[in-house]
């Protein structure tokens, strides 16, 4: 398999897997034992929108830090910084102080890791195996959400939330080990034309940032509250979507490295449309809720690799990486930002959450017709090249 030729690639991967362990245990977990905590629903997604606007605020930084340091160190000081967030939760009770200072510690752990991750994976991939190298990581990401979502909900439930978001905060530690055998990747300190190159990934993320508050934070709280409050039942239904899941993204990626990506637009996007309309439907009706819910890791795993492998590639074409994806990430704030304030808006003043629920349609149709435009084009790209080497070929002769 030519896709695990590159080491650095590989490494990355096992760096995310041990950092999914966290992201998919202690991490949708958040969302819920706020509202445990006594945060009211609106308010939730309020402060869900506030992590996501300062990080709005604070992303250019990133870039500053990154040019004096590399991208490979940056990333494992990202790493850091996201571990620090998780013991905070434990002390939120309600509005209070706790809760302004993890969200202020969640933005600046957010905005250093994501940018430099996106970045430093478009930078070390390779385009011809793109597709298969995303859906590989998705793979283990959906791996490593069979047993972390289970154990964070006995922890809670067990030792408390002091230990639960303890162990996440350690473990999401040991996520930078692999990435100290990985290259480090200078970052140019002025490249003139980096942000505008960056507006297709913009547009790309505002659509999946949109798509993403209402399938991610919504959604969490949606099937929590179908699920009677319980950390356990959460946690398990959380489980059994990622085994459901593990395999599906697979498929996609050779499908899409194959020269197929038009024919993978309708595949990923088809069944997230089915999984938001489920997801609705399911509200209040606990098995229903944990069928739809099982249907989440395999819509992501097709969907994922479909968007990332179209991001991934511009931005290893574009004139910086780093910089290409702080602007992307910035859209995805932006989207997610303004769509939990719509999902908050909704419910405060009185629409149940089937209806909020819903609101990530818009986000689907958006990022339907620009991965169908990017495909379209990118495969009259490769026919193309192909054409030329046959006639070079034929002219030699």
């Amino acid at each position: 398999m030519a896709f695990f030729r590159n080491t650095a690639v590989n490494l990355l991967n096992l760096h995310y897997g041990l950092f999914a362990l966290v992201m998919n245990g202690a991490g949708v977990f958040i969302c819920v034992y706020l509202l445990k905590a006594g945060v009211p629903i609106p308010g939730v997604l309020v402060a869900m929108a506030a992590i996501l606007l300062a990080r709005f605020l604070i992303r250019p930084a990133a870039v500053r830090f990154a040019v004096r340091f590399g991208l490979q160190r940056m990333l494992i000081a990202g790493t850091v910084l996201m571990s620090m967030q998780y013991p905070i939760i434990a002390f939120v009770h309600g509005a209070n102080l706790a809760l302004y200072l993890m969200i202020l510690v969640a933005a600046i752990g957010d905005t250093v890791y994501w940018s430099c991750y996106h970045a430093y994976m478009a930078a070390l991939g390779d385009q011809e195996h793109r597709g298969h190298q995303v859906s590989m990581r998705e793979a283990i990401a959906a791996m490593a959400g069979i047993v972390s979502p289970i154990l964070t909900g006995w922890l809670l439930i067990t030792f408390g939330p002091l230990a639960a978001f303890g162990v996440a905060s350690a473990i999401n530690l040991t996520a930078m080990v692999p990435l100290f055998w990985t290259p480090n990747i200078a970052v140019a300190r002025q490249v003139p034309g980096a942000f505008r190159a960056a507006l297709p990934g913009v547009l790309f993320f505002a659509a999946d940032g949109w798509i993403g508050s209402g399938i991610v934070f919504v959604w969490q709280i949606a099937l929590f509250v179908s699920l009677g409050g319980s950390f356990l039942s959460f946690g398990g239904a959380m489980a059994i979507s990622a085994l459901v899941g593990a395999v599906a993204g697979l498929f996609l990626g050779r499908h899409i490295d194959a020269g197929h990506g038009g024919r993978a637009v309708f595949l990923a996007l088809g069944p997230l449309v089915s999984m938001v309309l489920l997801r609705a439907a399911s509200v209040g009706h606990p098995v229903f809720a944990v069928a739809a819910n099982a249907l989440a890791y395999a819509g992501s795993c097709l969907y994922v690799p479909t968007l990332m492998t179209a991001v991934y590639n511009i931005a290893k074409r574009s004139p910086c990486p780093l910089r290409f994806h702080v602007a992307t990430e910035g859209g995805w704030d932006m989207g997610g930002a303004s769509g939990s304030i719509a999902a908050a808006l909704l419910l405060w003043l009185g629409a149940p959450l089937s209806v909020a629920l819903l609101l990530p349609l818009a986000g689907v149709i958006a990022a339907f017709i620009m991965l169908r435009r990017y495909y379209a084009q990118h495969e009259q790209i490769a026919q193309l090249d192909v054409e030329e080497i046959g006639g070079s070929q034929t002219a030699g002769r």
